[in-house]
This record gives structure tokens, sequence and C-alpha cells, in this order.
């Protein structure tokens, strides 16, 4: 199965599933109903994903920052760089996630857990727009897995993540809530750097 789904992704721009409708597009950018808001099950994000961080560190996505201080003339390429070098940092180079169960790779070592779902939460940025966070939790005391996990991928109801940013500490999910300026952000695993970069111009 592995080399179908490769080759379908190589192409990028079908890999989304189906097209997003007009209250989709606008959920992605912020602005919707809280009452169009959907519970999601974890399954939205099975798969196997890469952190993009490493992408950032090597420069290969230098061409993302500079479109967006074309777009914001606000900032420089190396402002928007350093805003995102904090927001993507992390060391969990891949995250896997099949049947509840989410894999963390760090470097060689593998964490892993259950998770239940733990409802969602709506956020309201001071840009006015919104956004919302699904939460989930890692019941067993033995895991080194992180006890709490947030997702917030731009979609407010049952679809497939095509990348997604996500949340993750041992404190609680209040505190995650508080979190604005760490979002590790991932894209699918079979994805090579440049696939990546144009994913992030295009979408």
């Amino acid at each position: 199965m592995l080399l179908v789904s490769g080759s379908v992704m190589a192409h990028g721009h079908h890999s989304h599933g189906a097209p997003m409708s007009e209250a989709e597009q606008k959920a992605s950018e912020g602005v919707f109903d809280d009452n169009q808001v959907q519970n999601r099950a974890l399954t939205d994000w099975d798969g196997m994903w890469q952190s993009v961080y490493p992408y950032l560190v090597s420069g290969e996505l230098d061409p993302v920052f500079k479109k967006k201080a074309e777009k914001d003339k606000s900032k420089t390429a190396e402002q928007i760089k350093e805003y995102y070098r904090k927001g993507y940092a992390t060391n969990v180079d891949t995250i896997g996630i099949e049947n509840d169960v989410m894999e963390f790779h760090t470097g060689s070592q593998v964490v892993s857990c259950k998770y239940d779902y733990a409802g969602y939460k709506i956020l309201h940025y001071k840009s006015g727009k919104k956004g919302v966070r699904y939460l989930f939790e890692c019941k067993d005391a033995d895991s080194k897995a992180p006890k709490y996990v947030q997702f917030s991928d731009h979609i407010i109801a049952p679809r497939k993540s095509s990348h997604f940013h996500i949340f993750m500490g041992n404190t609680s999910q209040a505190a995650l809530l508080e979190e604005m300026e760490n979002w590790p952000t991932y894209y699918p695993y079979q994805l090579k750097g440049e696939e990546v970069v144009d994913e992030m111009l295009h979408h």
C-alpha cells in the first residue's frame, strides 16, 4: 500500500481528499460559528508524520518565509523565520498514529501511549480570528509519552488532516491551551523537503 500512497502524495495537490467547501475554507482561515465545530476522532490524524523543523534549520523553507514577507510588508523574511523557528522547534522527529496509539520518535528513542479523546476548545485570538484545538489524553501512568496532546490543523469537523500543529505536555490541558509560541508542525512522512515547501506555498 505504501508505494501506492507514495505516488499519490508525490502529486501533492491530489492528496487532500475531497475539495474543501466554502465553509471549510473559511474555517481554515479562522472564520466560523462556534456551532459549526464538531468532535473528531484520532483517526483523522492517522499516519506517519515528520517534523518540518529540520527543513527550517537547513534553510529549505526560506522561500516560504520570503513569500510571507512579500505579503506582509511589516516584517522581513528573517523576522518571520525567527517566529517560525520558535513555533516549529521540537526534538520529536516523527509521530506515528494508528489505532488510537501515538508513537513519538526522538532520535532512536520511541515513546507511545493510547490516547482518549477529551473534547475540543475554541480559542479566540487577538487578531479576531478563531481556532480549534482537539484534546487527547494518555491515561497510562507508566507511559513516558506526553500525558496531554492537542491538535490544531485549521479543520473544525471530521476530515483527514493534511498537516497539523501539535501541543504536548504533562501539566494539564489548561496549561497547554496557554501555549501560543511553540506549535511543532508535522507533514506526511513521505513528502520530501521540496514537496513540503510546495504544500506550504500553495495551501
